[in-house]
């Protein structure tokens, strides 16, 4: 096996003891290897780490220029240090609890094959779960947290959450567990990653024996469900929870049948999505999410959301089959409304093979595509999906590269991007590819620190031989919770 350099990327963690609403970097790191696998001729194995509160980190201070070929010139900052080729992996760990934080080997034709279904896709549904690993989470107290046989499971350690990087606000989740009779799990739904109160401060929809104070499908402290509306839940089974967040509803289907509907006297902000490892054993799996009330910034014949710069060479037309045609050279369409923290969903396609385009993000309004980028680009190095030719469809421009390519030229692919706080992350066709932390100080140019502040969303035509083609651009914003900053 032919070993390739260990690449860190920056995930977002907080220490279980801490109060204060700060960020804490960690790395996730991932070896690349090239083994033979049924994928267009090559495949290839990965491995992460899952943060913890302790692991040992390598952190590079250094940012790199966020300037592309066609942006205005900028003082440029300084390279990161290379990374040092290495021929052999981190050990897997079995559990969170073992010396180091568990590791997981990927592969890129299962990541690939964890794609969600077009259908599915278009509606904005994403995976919170890959199946692999665990991506896009973060332990909070040591519990041991792993992944068997395509599910998140854990069964001892401290009382413990699993908790999303992403923070979610008005939503629609649908997971499946399996539960040992005696198990006490729960999932929290709108919280912070230490919550205070799960009467006031969040919501904990209960996986809980019957003699439970609030059973299963119970909202602890909040409604109490009666065993018998839910029926026996035999503990070999995997069973399917369904829940709607919006404003201040939550509804909560179990099997298919309705068990709770429960209006809250105040709207909540914003918050993760959390598992919770009380007592007994507890598994997860096929954990989906799509965000509420998208707005659409495309429609009709005109493009009348959006501002257009002729004085640029890149054209932005819509085209017969009602879609926004992308072509030229270097050029941007802006957005007329500005966005903070929010879920975008984009439905994309790339007409030729290797183009480069990006959507920008918080942008300071009139400039040349002066924002964050989540970057267009489906080439890969040698046909490897997990070595991005150019920072990947889905990752953060110069910043963080895509963890694998899992959208195809030529054919259409939809990219969910979040942004809250100084986290960013993005799916592409239902898969998480990026997951990055902004620790920079605060400043209103992103290309030279942390920028909070809301900007426009910019849709780049990088360069002659661009090409593509938006069938929807959809929006929504979050709303902010207290701590925002420091989730």
């Amino acid at each position: 096996m032919t070993a390739c350099p260990i690449l860190t990327l920056p995930l977002a963690t907080r220490s279980a003891s801490s109060t204060a609403s700060r960020w804490k970097p960690a790395m996730l790191l991932i070896l690349l290897a090239a083994m033979p696998l049924a994928l267009g001729g090559c495949s290839e194995r990965g491995k992460e780490t899952l943060p913890t509160e302790d692991a040992a980190v390598e952190v590079i201070d250094a940012e790199p220029a966020e300037t592309d070929a066609d942006l205005a010139p900028e003082p440029s900052e300084p390279e990161p240090a290379s990374e040092p080729e290495s021929t052999s992996a981190p050990e897997p760990a079995d559990t969170a609890t073992a010396a180091g934080p568990p590791t997981f080997e990927l592969s890129a034709e299962k990541l690939l094959a964890a794609r969600l279904p077009d259908d599915q896709t278009r509606e904005g549904w994403v995976r919170l779960f890959d199946g692999q690993s665990l991506f896009g989470w973060q332990m909070v107290s040591e519990a041991n947290w792993r992944v068997e046989d395509g599910a998140i499971v854990v069964d001892e350690g401290q009382k413990s959450f699993l908790a999303t990087t992403s923070v979610w606000d008005n939503y629609e989740l649908e997971l499946q567990y399996q539960a040992d009779a005696e198990t006490n799990s729960g999932i929290f739904l709108r919280t912070a990653l230490q919550p205070e109160s799960v009467a006031n401060s969040c919501y904990e929809l209960n996986i809980a024996p019957p003699d439970n104070p609030f059973p299963t499908g119970s909202l602890v402290e909040r409604e109490r469900i009666e065993p018998e509306q839910v029926g026996e839940l035999d503990p070999d089974n995997w069973h399917t929870y369904r829940i709607r967040v919006e404003d201040r509803n939550v509804t909560v289907h179990l099997n298919g049948q309705q068990v709770c509907q429960y209006e809250d006297r105040s709207r909540l902000p914003a918050g993760h999505i959390s598992l919770q490892h009380n007592q007994g054993r507890i598994a997860f799996r096929d954990i989906r999410i799509r965000p509420l009330g998208l707005e659409a910034l495309l429609g009709g014949e005109d493009l009348s959301q959006w501002k257009k710069y002729p004085e640029y060479e890149g054209e932005f037309t819509i085209d017969d089959e009602g879609n926004l045609s992308v072509r030229g050279g270097s050029g941007q369409l802006e957005s007329r409304e500005s966005y903070g923290d929010f879920a975008l969903l984009a439905r994309c396609r790339t007409n030729a093979p290797d183009l480069n385009s990006g959507i920008f993000f918080r942008c300071i309004p009139g400039e040349k595509m002066n924002g964050y980028e989540c970057q267009i680009s489906n080439a890969t190095e040698n046909g490897n999906p997990l070595r991005p030719a150019d920072t990947g469809t889905g990752g953060i421009f110069r910043r963080q590269e895509a963890r694998i390519v899992a959208a195809e030229d030529q054919q259409w692919f939809t990219i969910l991007l979040v942004a809250n706080g100084p986290t960013m992350m993005a799916w592409v066709n239902g898969v998480q590819v990026s997951n990055w932390t902004d620790t920079r100080d605060p400043d209103p140019n992103p290309r030279r620190g942390l920028r909070l502040e809301p900007g426009t969303i910019m849709l780049q035509a990088h360069d002659p031989t661009t090409d593509l083609s938006f069938s929807d651009i959809s929006v929504v914003s979050l709303n902010p919770s207290p701590s925002a900053e420091g989730r």
